[in-house]
């Protein structure tokens, strides 16, 4: 059954108003100057996400499903759970969990594209709010991972040993390869970037200017070479509190459509401010902010469609921030069937209101999700 949806519909390069019409994917868009106060977005995408509403990935399946379905309520239709640096069987079993999950998909959340592994192949001495377990990425445990065939981004330390050989092998397997959590300089950044590249991978960084060293002028660092290079992407927390907005507006003007939102939300996403966890250690929720007891960032509780309304305050055009959490991961993570509100793509949307809140959301041209009355 054919479905539509009136409104100001939001594209890659301008806004119009008229009706999409779709089933499970989009048929049509018949711009007929339909007036309608809400806003028709391409489903946000959330290639870095630990957690939500009390669930990590961390946890098992049914966690994943638990932590998948609260983040589509924020306009969330393709998420890669996130695990974090703990001992290797219990990285395993995260893995695990997840591709049973990605077996048995879940019509009411959103779509488990794959895992992203955020450690444990990350340095020692740049590890965030990462648990010290680090190892490296040798031969014999990439072949564990890729046996599994659920990982599709991992966060790698290019100094570490075994680093150059496990790029080549990720790279080879269809894994994006994004660096990360990383005390390299910019001329071992710069050349891990295009070693994946010359592998045939697709490269990225992991959380820009966090977990890595500061843009100087006689030290450009990691920062300079993921903005600098032509064809790598970074992802980025925009909570304002892992990035300042000027920050932002930079990364934003010189990486465009190589630029995108992750929120990086741990379990206490949706949680009211006190005591959480992150990969077994205890941290502190505090007016928007996760800090270990270090006072150190550790995750964020921040959701995709806050992310959009932080880019639209702090200078980007809805069609902007709309890239940010949908066209430009599709394109980074090979998604051609979603990403944009194209006939033939896949009928994953976000309904907004004038205020950017959420009004409803659609997964496969089915609304599994929308605001109630009381919620207004």
């Amino acid at each position: 059954m054919t479905e539509k949806l009136a409104g100001q519909i939001v594209l890659p390069d301008r806004i119009v108003a008229g009706t999409l019409h779709f089933d499970t994917h989009v048929r049509a868009i018949d711009k007929n100057g339909a007036d309608a106060p809400f806003f028709i977005l391409p489903g946000f995408i959330d290639g870095h996400v630990h957690g939500g509403d009390d669930a990590d990935t961390m946890d098992g399946p049914e966690a994943i499903r638990h932590m998948a379905r609260f983040h589509m309520k924020h306009g969330t239709t393709t998420i890669l759970p996130t695990t974090i640096t703990r001992p290797w069987e219990d990285v395993l079993y995260a893995l695990d969990s997840a591709a049973s999950v990605m077996n048995t998909p879940d019509e009411d959340g959103s779509r488990i594209h794959g895992v992203h592994l955020e450690g444990p192949f990350v340095s020692p001495h740049k590890l965030g709010a990462q648990p010290p377990f680090t190892i490296a990425p040798t031969p014999e445990r990439l072949a564990e991972i890729l046996a599994r065939d659920c990982v599709r981004v991992v966060t790698l330390a290019p100094e570490i040993d075994h680093a150059d050989e496990a790029m080549r092998i990720f790279a080879d397997a269809g894994v994006r390869v994004s660096i990360g959590h990383t005390t390299a300089d910019f001329e071992v950044s710069w050349a891990a970037l295009n070693r994946i590249c010359s592998c045939g991978g697709v490269a990225g960084g992991t959380h820009l200017f966090n977990a890595m060293s500061a843009i100087e002028g006689r030290n450009p660092g990691p920062v300079t070479a993921l903005m600098c290079h032509d064809t790598s992407y970074a992802e980025m927390i925009f909570d304002t509190h892992h990035v300042h907005p000027a920050s932002f507006r930079l990364a934003s003007r010189i990486m465009r459509e190589r630029l995108l939102f992750v929120t990086d939300a741990m379990r206490g996403a949706g949680q009211p401010d006190g005591p959480s966890t992150l990969g077994g250690q205890e941290v502190l929720i505090r007016e928007g902010v996760v800090r270990l007891p270090n006072g150190s960032l550790a995750g964020s509780i921040l959701t995709l469609d806050q992310a959009v309304r932080n880019a639209v305050t702090h200078g980007a055009s809805l069609s902007e921030a709309s890239k940010l959490v949908s066209t430009n991961p599709a394109r980074y993570l090979g998604l051609a069937d979603r990403g944009s509100l194209t006939p033939g793509r896949l009928a994953d949307l976000v309904v907004l209101n004038r205020d950017l809140d959420i009004e409803q959301v659609w997964v496969n041209g089915r609304k599994v999700h929308e605001r109630t009355p009381q919620s207004r």
